[in-house]
């Protein structure tokens, strides 16, 4: 059990972050594991260039180094805020010190020696930091940045919400509803990991706050240096995209026979709250025509709309679930 020892003025202090490479790392996780599932068919999409990039590049260094519940940091380095992007992860990861390369492949070795050839003498070479480097910005373009856009969102809905609980109801009701097993005691934050038996003191620092998808069902803690002190736990909206099947292509025929393709994506897609921003994102839409479907599919009585903040979030009604039940 890990218990974060908080006060108030942590709670003023703490804050919501996004992780692109924490994420590609969740991804390489499960695709270099028999065991770890992926949601929707992904293992088999991304498999031919899962290993097409284990023949052509590092990759296999850098799955050495992402195992089990370890990893190394300069990996996945710590994110500053909502706006982070993977440009800014990949200029911390190339930023890194050899020296601090070495310390941490050093670290994890002695939890799990590397005894592939290939792989020790890729984490022996000078040129490991860029070696990683490339290998991590190739798995990204070639693995991760399509389905990115629909992660993103889907964390981005997920801060929206805690940001409207946090101005109803305060930050511990934000943070207890991310898991059951979470708890406030002590006073401070105590996280239900089999992994963790101590107590760290927040300090006054605050707690980062990062939504993830590919963690799931799991949580993750930080609490040593590069990484603020943080909490990784899933986004909101992530187990129906790992529990649901995508709807047969008969199904999405049927709707965009009836309301037109465009329409009928919006309408599957809100299943879980969204803005009109993160709509345009995640599907590749101008605005100004999301904004015109989805007034057209809330005046048909198809979705309804709530303010979270200074956020409209829509979501479909229950003749929205309807339709798309009927059209299946």
């Amino acid at each position: 059990m890990l218990h974060y020892a908080a006060t108030a003025d942590d709670l003023l202090r703490s804050r919501f972050a996004l992780s692109p490479a924490f994420e590609l790392n969740g991804l390489l996780r499960r695709l270099g594991r028999d065991d770890a599932p992926l949601p929707d068919g992904w293992a088999a999409r991304l498999a031919p260039a899962f290993e097409r990039l284990r023949r052509e590049t590092a990759l296999d260094a850098v799955l050495a180094l992402c195992t089990g519940s370890a990893g190394a940091n300069f990996i996945a380095p710590p994110p500053r805020g909502l706006a982070q992007t993977w440009a800014d992860d990949l200029r911390a990861v190339r930023a890194t010190p050899l020296s601090v390369a070495r310390a941490e492949i050093g670290r994890l070795e002695r939890r799990a020696p590397v005894r592939t050839p290939r792989v020790r003498e890729l984490l022996d070479s000078d040129d490991v930091v860029d070696l990683i480097g490339d290998a991590l910005d190739r798995a990204w373009n070639d693995l991760l940045a399509y389905d990115w856009p629909r992660l993103r969102a889907i964390c981005e809905r997920d801060v929206v919400h805690r940001v409207g609980v946090i101005g109803e109801r305060g930050w511990q009701e934000a943070i207890a509803g991310l898991d059951q097993g979470l708890a406030w005691s002590g006073p401070g934050l105590r996280v239900p990991l089999r992994s963790e038996n101590r107590v760290v003191d927040l300090s006054g620092e605050g707690l980062l706050m990062v939504p993830s998808v590919l963690l799931w069902p799991g949580m993750a803690v930080f609490y040593d240096e590069p990484w603020p002190k943080a909490l990784v736990y899933p986004a909101r909206g992530t187990a129906a995209l790992w529990e649901r099947t995508a709807p047969s292509p008969d199904v999405q025929a049927t709707l965009a026979a009836l309301l037109g393709r465009s329409r009928a994506r919006l309408l599957m897609e809100l299943g879980t709250p969204a803005s009109t921003t993160q709509l345009s994102r995640g599907l590749g839409m101008a605005p100004g025509a999301v904004g015109d479907h989805l007034a057209v599919l809330r005046a048909s009585g198809l979705l309804t709309r709530a303010r979270a903040g200074r956020t409209v979030l829509y979501r479909r009604t229950a003749l929205g679930d309807a339709l798309i039940e009927g059209a299946g």
